[in-house]
């Protein structure tokens, strides 16, 4: 009786073991593909399932999705640029069972569709849209690695590149590139600037030219700044247009005024005769202009001979000095006798 209690408690403890190796529990991320004697049986959903031990056996497929890395790729672009370009991929299995049976590991199968195809992207792209049109890209990258991915049972959610490295002469190409561009609009801007700049100043000259009293009041202005940086020395230009405006702004003298002042001219050249008395038989100042305004006959003192031959300077002006007296002629005082 012992014996069989042995043999029932050995053969239950067998059982328990037998079905404890059997048990399988599958989370909620993961799906279980069972094959019996190395055929398909099912796939298992999320839970405890059981498996007839030595017969069944469960392999486990994450549904997750997967964020993989592609190493950079150097390549030539479409303009005969070398760069390496790295991207990430993000997919997840949709098919449990394909991606069991179809590919032996997808993991690799689409790390390595996905370095090809970024290649492939290298070699089609400029290097202008590797690195302002990255969004295309990623599109069509996305489509060249999902194709093959579907039938392996792997959805490609995204494609994105991350970096794209240049040379170091690219680099410093491109610097100088943009310099130029930005110099050159900032050339244009202004040159534009002073374009409208004198535009706006012919308008003011020709608003200025119709009112002459704006040019004095512009100076004013231009005054009362300079002024206002508390200079010890402030140099003030002094425009012709000014003048000619102060010119026509003041009366002219009147006829008579013009008349009253003739007299005054007059007396400034009597005084200036006084001061330089003129020579009356002077030859060098007989074609003078002086000579000529004061050409009046000189009276000659009584008893001398008006025969040329006296060099005596003659007073033009009475309220001068009077000549030297003169040796009286023998024949004239023979004729005053």
């Amino acid at each position: 009786m012992e014996i069989l209690i042995l043999i029932a408690s050995g053969a239950l403890a067998g059982a328990a073991a037998a079905i404890g190796a059997g048990m399988r529990v599958v989370t909620q991320y993961e799906r279980g593909v069972v094959f019996r004697l190395g055929r398909v049986r099912a796939v298992r959903d999320p839970g405890l399932r059981l498996l007839i031990p030595a017969v069944d056996k469960m392999r486990k497929v994450s549904m997750q999705v997967v964020t993989m890395p592609v190493p950079a790729q150097e390549g030539i672009t479409r303009d005969n640029v070398t760069v390496r370009v790295d991207a990430v991929v993000y997919f997840r299995v949709i098919d449990p069972l394909r991606a069991i049976v179809e590919v032996e590991n997808y993991l690799y199968a689409v790390g390595q569709v996905a370095q090809t195809s970024l290649r492939s992207v290298i070699g089609k792209s400029d290097l202008d849209d590797l690195l302002s049109n990255r969004e295309q890209l990623n599109k069509g990258l996305e489509l060249m690695i999902d194709s093959p991915a579907l039938g392996w049972g792997v959805h490609i959610d995204r494609v994105e590149i991350k970096d794209v490295a240049l040379p170091d002469s690219m680099k410093r190409s491109m610097s100088r590139q943009a310099e130029a561009e930005r110099e050159r609009r900032a050339r244009v801007i202004s040159a534009d600037g002073e374009y409208q700049a004198s535009q706006k100043l012919a308008d003011a000259a020709a608003r200025m030219s119709q009112s002459p009293a704006a040019l004095q009041l512009r100076l004013l202005e231009t005054v009362v700044q300079v002024a206002a940086e508390k200079n010890s020395t402030l140099v003030l230009p002094f425009p012709v247009e000014l003048l000619r405006f102060l010119e026509r702004a003041t009366p002219g003298p009147s006829a008579g005024a013009q008349g009253a002042a003739e007299p005054e001219t007059g007396t400034a050249e009597s005084v200036t005769g006084a001061e330089f008395p003129a020579v009356a038989n002077d030859p060098g100042r007989a074609g003078s202009p002086a000579a000529l305004g004061e050409s009046t006959p000189a009276e000659l003192p009584s008893g001398a001979k008006p025969d040329g031959r006296d060099t005596q300077p003659v007073i033009a002006n009475s309220n001068d000095k009077a000549a030297p007296p003169r040796a009286a002629d023998p024949g004239a005082s023979g004729n005053e006798g």
